[in-house]
């Protein structure tokens, strides 16, 4: 479904991925671990047309999505979750989830997925005409995935949906991350616990340094040594 090949890219003059490549099938949960400052969110940057290709292919159904506009992206089928929500502060809950519906014209359709969204997450429907500011944390993550998903996304890129939440909390977030991959949606999940990641990823790549340092299956990374060592604090 995603294909990437030697991507290189970064910000003003310094480089931040060298030549990498990964790729991700249809059905599959496949997530990227790996320090701070490893390159991870500005590869799903890089995939939803955020920062330029400076060398490199990158693909999805066939399609390259080099020098594609950010919004040509979503139309394709992939909608980019970012690291800390980022919803509209001062737009209501019903707002934010109409901005995830904007490269769409078919009004029944997107009644019908806000009203899927506050059937997932009741407390957004008790609050809708909020402004997406009075929301907590895990309440903000809720909404943001909610505005994610009304594009109607193939390929959903998630950056850090679990930093800074409680951890019962965090367990939701993996709980809907094994949900929205058992409804048919395709994940790429950038995130820093990587035994929660690795647990319920069918394949995993660890970066360093903005290159690919190690690939398999997600309990193959889990019993990795070196991954332990590393990220786990084995």
């Amino acid at each position: 479904m995603l294909k990437i090949d030697g991507l290189a890219t970064g910000y003003g003059y310094a480089e931040v991925l060298h030549g990498l490549s990964l790729e991700l099938n249809e059905g599959e949960i496949v997530a990227v671990v790996g320090a701070n400052g490893a390159g991870k969110s500005t590869l799903l940057k890089t995939i939803s047309g955020l920062l330029p290709v400076r060398r490199g292919t990158m693909t999805f159904k066939g399609e390259s999505l080099v020098g594609r506009r950010p919004e040509d992206i979503v139309r394709l089928g992939i909608a980019h979750i970012p690291e800390g929500r980022r919803v509209f502060p001062y737009s209501t809950i019903d707002e934010n989830l109409s901005v995830g519906s904007y490269t769409r014209d078919d009004r029944p359709a997107i009644e019908a997925d806000r009203d899927a969204a506050y059937r997932r997450f009741p407390v957004l429907r008790e609050r809708r005409d909020r402004p997406a500011s009075t929301l907590s944390g895990g309440e903000q993550q809720m909404l943001a995935v909610s505005r994610g998903l009304m594009s109607r996304p193939k390929l959903i890129l998630m950056d850090e949906p679990s930093l800074g939440l409680s951890p019962i909390l965090v367990d939701r977030v993996f709980e809907l991350v094994r949900e929205l991959n058992a409804e048919g949606k395709s994940i790429l999940l950038v995130e820093q616990n990587a035994t929660r990641a690795l647990a319920i990823a069918h394949r995993a790549y660890v970066m360093v340094t903005g290159e690919i340092a190690l690939t398999g299956t997600g309990p193959e990374l889990l019993g990795n040594a070196e991954v332990q060592r590393s990220y786990l604090g084995g």
